[in-house]
């Protein structure tokens, strides 16, 4: 019995509906021209991954990608991608669909649910921010660079304000002593 012929669709902006169809044991995805599926886009890497036919299985693997591997929005190095699951490499998305086969999870399912909320969050910020288990440690300590803006400013007013108050108490003393000087010496 021969296999469904399975394709990649892409449903990002700029690429909707441009297909990539499996026909090869393995098959590059890519920025650069040297792949077999182009991708132009900035967050693609060079070589962003491999998609290999094993069997009934369109298994993905990642090329150490910098923006990585997504499939249903869990990062990936190598894994199946079943039929209406999300390919995701940097901000392009991509739909596996197969002749025969369900194009899209069923009404109620965990998948179609995980597809529901990335189609509401069409956000996608590639720059990666704290990881989760850094945030679990708590916050870690700061140290700046002295000659940064960031840098603890020495405080001049208060020295400036000690060392004027010491020069007024010092002429005032000087004052007082010179008054009962004066007062004290007999008159001639």
């Amino acid at each position: 019995m021969p296999l469904p012929m399975s394709k990649l669709v892409a449903l990002s902006e700029g690429l909707t509906g441009r297909t990539l169809e499996l026909k090869v044991d393995k098959t590059t995805i890519g920025r650069l021209e040297d792949n077999s599926f182009q991708i132009a886009e900035p967050s693609v890497s060079s070589h962003h991954c491999e998609v290999l036919l094993k069997g009934s299985d369109v298994v993905i693997k990642d090329l150490n990608s910098t923006n990585g591997t997504f499939i249903n929005g869990e990062k990936i190095t190598e894994s199946t991608l079943k039929p209406g699951q999300i390919l995701r490499l940097g901000n392009i998305e991509l739909r596996l669909e197969a002749d025969g086969a369900a194009s899209a999870p069923a009404p109620g399912s965990p998948a179609a649910a995980t597809a529901a909320k990335q189609k509401l969050d069409q956000t996608r910020v590639i720059p990666r921010g704290v990881k989760m288990n850094e945030f679990e440690q708590g916050p870690s300590q700061v140290k700046f660079d002295k000659n940064s803006g960031f840098a603890k400013k020495k405080d001049k007013t208060n020295m400036i304000f000690i060392v004027v108050g010491v020069v007024l108490a010092v002429i005032i003393i000087g004052i007082m002593v010179f008054a009962m000087m004066k007062v004290g010496a007999p008159a001639e």
